[in-house]
């Protein structure tokens, strides 16, 4: 395709026919079975912790001193309660629901934070040393190592938990956006913008930016179970959401003394993050062979 084919077939900067290009995605993602159960899975998860008020036995704080460590099938505590008595369905729940409030929280800083940074380093070679070496300081730290480190600067609580996450996630957004960012600088339609006297706000905001959204969008969904595992170590560690606020991470905390003797009070918390860690590893891989020009047919065309 020619500059100036390109200009005249996608004037505002979006790939030829986007409503094919997503409707091919589409079809790719329902005819991938691991995508498809790994969205079940996630709208389960979804469901289960958004209407964990309607769905939680009772409060999940409620102490019953009379009824420590029943097993699961009790009747009233369906998967058994733990070593103060508190129902384990209704934390396993709400601790579902803060894990998936912190990873959304924390995801949403690393976009909003990453993507900006990627896109001005992709775009501006004079910036792209200082933001790269920026970002390649930040990934020196192991993950986890760099969130505690934050949360432990910062304090519990599920906001700082969230933040600390985020901070920690910036580099690989940042790494994520900038090499779309130099991808897409060298497509036609970027160059029939810049030969058009487009300004440098427009081509990134118009031109750029909706076409680098399939791959933020696909590292958004893979950062989500890093950030649901992140906060459920902080809070076994005391840095994340902090008692008597259920949190998966405190229930496994809670429950390593006694693990051996009655493990069920550890079971549940740890079955629900490998589940919600799943369902988004699947429907993640999933989308990403969807959104991948090389599978779904979407991309520039000549």
């Amino acid at each position: 395709m020619t500059t100036a084919a390109a200009a005249t077939a996608a004037p505002d900067g979006a790939l030829p026919g986007p409503g094919r290009t997503h409707g091919r995605a589409l079809r790719t993602l329902v005819r991938n079975p691991m995508g498809v159960a790994g969205g079940i899975l996630l709208l389960i998860v979804v469901l289960a912790g958004v209407l964990a008020p309607l769905l939680a036995p009772g409060p999940p704080t409620e102490v019953h001193f009379s009824t420590p460590f029943q097993q699961p099938a009790t009747v009233g505590f369906p998967l058994g309660t733990d070593d103060l008595g508190r129902d384990i369905l209704s934390r396993v729940l709400y601790g579902t629901r803060a894990s998936l409030e912190v990873g959304v929280l924390s995801v949403l800083l690393a976009v909003v934070a990453g993507v900006p940074l990627g896109l001005l380093a992709g775009y501006w070679r004079w910036l792209d040393a200082l933001v790269s070496r920026l970002a390649d300081l930040m990934l020196a730290f192991p993950f986890l190592i760099l969130a505690v480190g934050l949360a432990a600067i910062n304090g519990g609580g599920l906001g700082n938990a969230a933040i600390a996450l985020g901070i920690a996630n910036v580099p690989a957004m940042i790494r994520v956006v900038r090499a779309e960012t130099l991808r897409l600088a060298e497509a036609d339609f970027v160059l029939a913008a810049h030969a058009m006297d487009a300004g440098p706000l427009r081509v990134l905001g118009r031109h750029i930016l909706p076409n680098a959204l399939s791959a933020i969008i696909v590292q958004a969904t893979l950062v989500m179970p890093a950030a649901v595992l992140g906060e459920a170590v902080l809070s076994f560690l005391g840095l994340g959401i902090q008692p008597p606020d259920p949190s998966l991470g405190i229930m496994l905390s809670d429950a390593q003394n006694y693990l051996l003797r009655t493990p069920w009070p550890g079971v549940f918390p740890g079955l629900a993050i490998a589940l919600i860690c799943l369902g988004f590893n699947l429907f993640g891989d999933a989308l990403r062979d969807a959104l991948d020009p090389r599978t779904s047919g979407s991309g520039e065309r000549s």
